[in-house]
């Protein structure tokens, strides 16, 4: 294929998708239009909004949880390079979000060979851990037929228990195209994927919420909202050709929701997502890279201040905050990995600790 027809392919793909949504909503614009405009779905919004971001943040420490526990890639470090990695999404191919993180992970002083393996390893346990979550809504899509989805989803759970049946397959697959991946410890794999779940879990609430607003019905309306969610982001992220799945995961989505919404209030809920998304990413990215700008010229103003005041003056420093090193600021963004550490701690004795020394 040549370089002129797919830049073309790209926006014709974008294009179809968007048009086939126009069309879905056309024949019941009042009726979408006066479901988001009354009084009553302000707080579901903002309540999506909020639930969005804290997908976001869980999604941040499943991914440093593949990165080795000896770098200094936690907290905002991680979140400044996760967020600048999911800028780059919106440009079609992949290769731009390993750039980043492989990029900035050198300038924290972590190897390049590990960040792609664990940008690789996050990718594959994302798309693998969104497709088990969309299982959730096989009952309501698939009447009569769900149990089809039992083997799959019984792997996935053998997997959380042995996570060696998820890895093996992905670093095989990274051998055959000659990029060799080095899995963590099954502890560290265990934790993402524990993680990944939470992430795809809070980011289908916040479609949960805006089918609320739109009068879907609770509880068929949750398994649809989160499962529907996960499965139609997954397809839409297999579209390489397409920044960030537009249009593609639109259209999954409206045939997902579908099963709880009328087709024209359900393609409205699935672009009122992408909206909801949108701003979610934009708004947590800006704040993170202000926050860590922010820290990182106070603690150049810091070093400054005590080089310009000498060998005396970081003494009286030292003598007048004694306690200043012993207990460090917590960091509000380490929170969430602190609730599955226990779940995922392996034996220092067992066989993990001797496969993975």
């Amino acid at each position: 294929m040549t370089v002129w027809l797919r830049r073309l392919l790209t926006p014709v793909v974008v294009a179809a998708a968007l048009i086939g949504v126009f069309f879905l909503v056309r024949g019941e614009g009042p009726k979408v239009v006066e479901a988001f405009a009354h009084a009553d779905a302000v707080p579901l919004i903002v309540a999506s909004v909020v639930a969005n971001v804290a997908g976001l943040v869980l999604a941040v420490h499943a991914w440093r949880a593949l990165i080795p526990g000896d770098h200094p890639i936690r907290g905002l470090r991680a979140a400044k390079i996760y967020f600048l990695g999911q800028l780059s999404k919106y440009v079609p191919g992949r290769v731009w979000g390993v750039i980043t993180h492989v990029a900035h992970g050198r300038e924290a002083g972590v190897p390049g060979a590990q960040m792609t393996s664990a940008y690789v390893l996050s990718l594959a346990l994302t798309l693998l851990t969104g497709a088990a979550v969309g299982l959730v809504a096989a009952p309501a899509a698939l009447p009569g037929h769900w149990m089809w989805l039992c083997p799959p989803a019984l792997y996935f759970l053998a997997g959380i228990v042995r996570p060696a049946l998820i890895t093996r397959p992905v670093t095989a697959a990274a051998r055959l195209v000659k990029r060799p991946v080095v899995p963590p410890p099954d502890g560290a794999v265990r934790k993402a994927v524990l993680l990944a779940i939470a992430s795809w879990t809070a980011s289908g609430l916040h479609l949960w919420f805006l089918l609320l607003a739109v009068g879907a019905p609770p509880w068929a309306g949750l398994g649809a909202a989160v499962g529907g969610f996960a499965l139609a982001t997954v397809i839409s992220s297999l579209a390489l050709i397409v920044p960030d799945g537009w249009g593609v995961r639109e259209l999954t989505l409206t045939a997902a929701l579908s099963t709880v919404l009328p087709g024209g209030l359900a393609a409205a809920a699935a672009i009122a997502s992408r909206l909801v998304c949108v701003v979610a990413e934009l708004t947590s990215s800006a704040v993170v890279l202000a926050w860590s700008r922010a820290r990182t010229a106070k603690s150049a103003k810091s070093a400054g201040s005590a080089q310009s005041a000498g060998p005396a003056g970081s003494a009286r420093t030292a003598r007048t905050t004694p306690f200043a090193s012993a207990t460090p600021a917590p960091d509000p963004l380490s929170f969430p990995a602190t609730l599955v550490a226990p779940l995922t701690r392996t034996a220092p004795m067992g066989e993990e600790a001797r496969v993975h020394p």
